[in-house]
This record gives structure tokens, sequence and C-alpha cells, in this order.
């Protein structure tokens, strides 16, 4: 990932809730209605040799339910004779059979090694199919939900290899022509891996383009690009423009290059080896800073040039670009600062601080070619600030002020399995990592489609909250945005042991999940009191309250899928179709 800017997820305060104080149950009764489906849905169960926890993620835990963002009333799911089946509610009350809009060609059970149909809505009117032995459709809808409009064409199959489920797809026209971009998932057999699962992941980046020829437009595969990676990606979506594709994952992923470019990677590979001596070092006190810099042999101080300002230094050796160049980490008295040449050929810096005490984390913002030195007396005052926190003994002094950390403290839910997962942009053209984010013990929670123009949103578990992103892939400045709030659902979710499925609304009014079988959980956003309520450990009057509420489905069959819109929750079971009422339409 060398050359990637190393960014950071920037919250919005006025999003967060520091006074949240919890949900309260609430026995509200939820309208809950359900259909029986006319044939079971096409689940289809991992086999022997599908024993890994990426095959688990992958295919064991796919949501069978999918949700048309371009069309929020209507779900649609795959059943064993090969349907595609959809539901469109119009009333919840006059609820209609689920109707087939499409049929697979091809026998499913026939397929020995399949996986599961995928389907996934391109846009309002293009739709992408897998039917899990390994080829892609590529199909013309017509406008969706409307039984008048809605026909279902296909303009483009093909056999692309192993069998796999498809991710994301996104439908765009450049220069006149129309394109869908695909990414597919598979988990595949690596002969190379001795030490781990034996198994790998590959995402591959299919574009497929109207190519007119002889007047006639035929849709044909543009590009095809592969990418490997050693664990199941949370989260995969290519940007709407089809430039660029965001991955978060636990373990990183890159392209696989073809052999034109091999060299250029082995090249890549070999500058990121070879170790490089900073370019300078730094020490500091509360009162100043002192920056060493190495100059060669037959530099004289007349081709030194140094140019302080109170926010900024550069400093250039004859007519060269300058050598180091940027804005300083906090003000100094420019007037005040000096540079001299050492006998060992260094270039000495003095740096008086504007204010004094505070220490700096690093001389240059985003300069990482520096190496900050630290004397033995600031490691004994750090160290000595920080005996406080551990000991030798569990909680030896429980009167003290500073009580040391318990790790006993921590419950279970507060541990992470995961503590280094990464978010990546990757550059469509040059096949690189452009930016990366570090997300450490921000557990990725579940992604969701808020405005189908737009890549899917993201959650993540920020200490005990559930912050909602939004990507932008065309702002760079603000390629993440902190659009909502989840209180304490990081925490809750936590605690739920047999969670399968996470979902939310897209106007942010609730959040919910579904255990395995038969109850759902669903969090309403605070909401203010139409009565007076008192908070008597504090004495005070309650403004607001948040309301947690528990559905239980009367079935008995695996919940299969699961989905959310702003009025009602979608529940898919081997034979069933749940719909409960959340939200009023008003």
């Amino acid at each position: 990932m060398a050359g990637a800017a190393h960014c950071s997820l920037r919250t919005k305060r006025l999003l967060l809730d520091p006074k949240f104080e919890g949900y309260k149950l609430s026995l509200e009764p939820l309208a809950c209605y359900q259909l029986g489906l006319d044939a079971a849905v096409a689940e289809v169960k991992l086999r022997d040799d599908q024993y890994t926890l990426d095959h688990m993620r992958a295919f064991g835990m796919y949501n069978y339910l999918h949700l048309d963002s371009w069309s929020q009333d209507n779900v649609y799911y795959v059943d064993q004779f090969g349907r595609v089946m959809n539901l469109s509610v119009t009333l919840d009350t006059a609820l209609q059979k689920p109707r087939e809009v499409f049929r697979l060609p091809t026998d499913l059970t026939a397929c020995d090694n399949r996986l599961c149909a995928s389907i996934h809505f391109s846009s309002s009117t293009w739709v992408t199919l897998s039917d899990g032995t390994g080829r892609l459709y590529l199909i013309k809808s017509g406008k969706r939900g409307n039984s008048a409009s809605e026909k279902w064409e296909i303009v483009f199959n093909e056999e692309l290899g192993s069998p796999f489920i498809i991710a994301h797809s996104v439908s765009f026209v450049k220069s006149d022509m129309h394109s869908v971009a695909v990414l597919l998932l598979r988990v595949e057999k690596d002969e190379l891996d001795t030490k781990g699962s034996g198994f790998h992941i590959t995402l591959e980046w299919v574009t497929i383009a109207a190519i007119s020829k002889e007047g006639n437009h035929r849709y044909e595969i543009l590009k095809r690009r592969f990418l490997q990676g050693k664990s199941v990606p949370h989260y995969a979506a290519i940007e709407p423009s089809g430039d660029g594709l965001m991955i978060v994952s636990y373990k990183p992923f890159k392209f696989m290059q073809d052999e034109d470019n091999k060299l250029e990677e082995n090249d890549d590979a070999k500058a990121t080896n070879e170790t490089k001596d900073p370019l300078y070092y730094w020490q500091q006190t509360e009162d100043d800073v002192t920056v060493t810099v190495h100059i060669p042999q037959d530099i004289t101080k007349d081709d030194i040039k140094v140019r302080f300002s109170p926010d900024n230094i550069c400093v250039t050796l004859k007519d060269q670009p300058p050598l180091v160049e940027g804005k300083l980490y906090s003000s100094v008295d420019h007037e005040s600062c000096t540079w001299i040449i050492r006998e060992n050929k260094s270039l000495e810096i003095s740096l008086i601080k504007k204010n004094e005490g505070p220490r700096w984390p690093e001389l240059i913002v985003g300069d990482t070619r520096g190496e900050f030195i630290m004397d033995s007396s600031q490691c004994s005052e750090i160290t000595e600030s920080l005996m406080h926190l551990t000991s030798e003994v569990m909680n030896p002094n429980p009167e003290k002020e500073n009580p040391p950390c318990n790790a006993q403290e921590l419950e279970e839910c507060d541990a992470f399995l995961e503590d280094s997962a990464s978010l990546c942009r990757f550059d469509g053209d040059t096949l690189k990592v452009t930016h990366v984010i570090n997300l450490g013990s921000n557990q990725y929670l579940f992604s969701v489609v808020v405005d189908p123009r737009e890549m899917p949103c993201f959650c993540l578990r920020h200490d005990v909250d559930a912050l909602l992103w939004q990507p932008h892939s065309d702002q760079p400045e603000n390629m993440w945005e902190h659009i909502a709030t989840f209180n304490a659902l990081g925490y809750v979710q936590a605690s739920k042991q047999d969670k399968k499925f996470m979902a939310c609304a897209p106007d942010y009014s609730y959040a919910a999940l579904c255990e395995c079988l038969r109850r759902v959980f669903i969090y309403r956003q605070p909401t203010p009191l139409s009565t007076v309520l008192y908070n008597r450990k504090e004495g005070r009057q309650v403004g607001q309250v948040a309301k947690q509420l528990v559905a239980t489905l009367e079935a008995n069959d695996p919940i299969l899928g699961f989905q959310a819109t702003s009025e009602r929750l979608f529940v898919l079971t081997t034979k069933t179709l749940f719909l409960i009422k959340v939200n009023s339409g008003n």
C-alpha cells in the first residue's frame, strides 16, 4: 500500500449523544403479516469441503432476501424451482402472493458444487443475476414493481469459471457507452497455502459494455480484473462511476497483475522492502525542538537556505527541490529559531515553541520521513505518569484515586475477534490503493443502501455506539461522511450471541437485528415523550426515550433473509415471508 493516502474517519459531534440513557423495553404491539410460499427458498447448505470460517461468512450466512433499493416496497428471492419471485407491497393488510418475474434457464439441482443464486439491482431498470453455477446474467427488467412494465429480458449471459456470488454491481454511462460493472466473490482452494486455511478469496471485477457492431448493440465483457485476499470482505462495492472500488476486510486485498505488469509489481515490491534511513531526526523539550539533518560532504554554509515562519519550515540545499518542507505541528517563535552546521556534516535546526509544555506527536504534519529520538529522562517521566495504570497485583489499592486498569472488569461483548480491519479504496485504472483507513477496534456491523445512486453505507462500532458512514467517491476531501448514529447499538448487538443479520431503516429511524430462529429485535431512535416522566435517581424530568421492541415469529424454520425499509421489516424463512410494520407511512 505504498503511496496510499492514510486517512481517518471524522465523526460529527452533533450526531453523538453522550447523555443517552439506554433503551426501554416497550410492549406496544407490532403488526406482523405472513405469507406462505408456494415453493421453498433455494437454500444451498455448506458441503463437507466448505468447512472454513470464510465459507460460513460468504455462503452460510448469505442473505437470501433481496431488497430493491430503487423501489423499496419490492423484495425478491429465488425458490427451489429456479424462479425469481417478487413481493410488491402496496397495502400491508391486502398482501398478494409472490409472483414469478423470471425463471433461470438452468436446472439448479443438476450442479453438485453450486452456490446460492444471487441477485443485485444495478439500477432502476438493470439487474445482475447469478445462478450459483458460474454463469452470470445481465437482465434488462423495465421499471420494476409494476407488473405492466416489468419484463425481465436477458441481454448477456456467459460462463465465467468456477461458481460465485454477486457482491455488488453498478450501471453507468461513460463516453456515450452504457456499462455495467459487477463484483463477483469466490472462495477458492489455494494449493500453496500450507500454513493457513488452504483457501483464498477472489474478487473478480467484470465490466460489461454495449458494443456497437454493424448498427447492432451487443453486450460484451470489456474488462476482467482479479483481486485476491485471505479473508471474506465485510464490505465490497464499486463506485457509481465505475472508476474505483472500496473494500473493508480483515486481511488486505491486492490486484493480481497480468504478465505485462509483473515487472512493475516486482519493482514496487523491491522498493517497499528496501529500508530507508530517516531523512531527519528530531528531539524536543517543553521549550524547544531540535532537528538534525544529514547533508552531503560538499555542501557549504552558503549552499543552505532555511526559511522559518510561525507555522512552516523550508530547508533547501543549493538549487535543489526542498529537502524538508511543510506545516509544523504547532506554532514557533520564528524570529528566535536558528540553525548551525556541526562538525560531523549535519545541519542542526533549533525551533523555539510558541506554546511551552505540550509535546508534539510529529514535527511536520503528515511527514513520516523523520524519526523522533526520546532521551532517557523523558522515557522515565512518561513511565512514571503511566505507572498508576499498571500493577503486578490485581487492584492492590481500591481506595487509590487513580486505580490500575482491571482487565476483569471488561465484559465478553467488549472483546473483538478482529481488531485490525482496514478500509481501502482501489483505483480502477492504476489498480493500486489510493486511500486506506486502519479501522482498529471499529468493528464492522452491517451495510445498508440509503440512496441507491450512491455507494452502500457501512455501519461501524465506535465505543458503545454504532455509526453509519456514507462513502462519497466524488468528494476526495470528504470521502466518508458520518450521517447517523445508533446509540449504544454497538454494545447491545455484541450481547446477542445468536444474531444472524443486522439492518437499519434508510431514514435512520430504527435499527434491527434477528437471531437464527424466530426472534427480531428493533431499536428505535429517541423520541419526545407525550407524558411527563421523571428519573427518580437524579430527580429530573426525562425529555425523550428510546424504545426496544421484540417480535417473535410464528415459525420454526431458520431465518434465511432479512431486509429493512423505512416502514417495515421483511423476514424470510424457508417456507414463509413475514412483514413487520415498524413505522406508519406518515
